[in-house]
């Protein structure tokens, strides 16, 4: 999967980038408590993809004509602009940082790439049903973990388990969108629709309104 920036509608847009490829970006933009953020990391890796994906975020507001606010976490982990004003979800993994962001509804991104193993972890955040349909493909076990985790990022609370109470629709490889819900807890009922990017052995998931 290339780097790059998707104005997704007039409200969101999102960004993928390639971490070595902005190890002498400047990162000017970012708030002064961002900057002290950015300042504490001490493993290389980690500021490599805690900057990547500032870049991301800060390409996609671009995108959409809006400026670089700032982000901060809240109690439970995610991420919130600093004026109060849209909603943000950050990802990264091996070589790849992306983040999407929309002005008005909640929103959550992953990225992974397909690894024979994932099909062994299935049980720890798969429900049987789901095992069930998945038919121990890889690719297919991947998209419902990455999608699980979009569910999990969107949502924005602690305590929510991909096995328990993240259930997903049957889908296939051809699938390009998705549908889940959370059960079981105080967000029962919520449903959510998650968009399904495949390149060779990168899978992308965000969700959708």
């Amino acid at each position: 999967m290339q780097a790059k920036i998707e104005k997704i509608s007039p409200l969101s847009a999102l960004a993928i980038k390639n971490i070595e490829e902005q190890e002498g970006k400047p990162v000017d933009f970012l708030s002064f408590r961002e900057k002290l953020s950015f300042a504490n990391i001490s493993h290389p890796e980690k500021r490599k993809e805690w900057k990547g994906a500032r870049l991301a975020i800060k390409e996609a507001l671009d995108a959409i004509s809006m400026s670089y606010p700032g982000f901060y976490k809240d109690e439970h982990g995610k991420s919130y602009p600093m004026d109060g004003y849209g909603n943000v979800s950050l990802t990264h993994t091996k070589g790849l940082a992306a983040a999407i962001f929309h002005k008005e509804m909640p929103v959550g991104i992953d990225i992974d790439y397909v690894k024979e193993k994932v099909v062994r972890l299935g049980p720890k955040f798969l429900d049987p049903s789901e095992i069930d349909f998945l038919d121990n493909d890889p690719i297919l076990y991947t998209i419902a973990w990455s999608a699980k985790e979009s569910i999990f990022k969107c949502q924005g609370r602690k305590g929510i388990s991909l096995r328990q109470h993240i259930l997903l629709s049957p889908f296939s490889q051809e699938d390009k969108v998705i549908k889940g819900k959370i059960r079981n807890t105080d967000f029962a009922d919520h449903y959510y629709t998650v968009k399904v990017e495949r390149t060779g052995n990168l899978i992308m998931t965000y969700t959708i309104w």
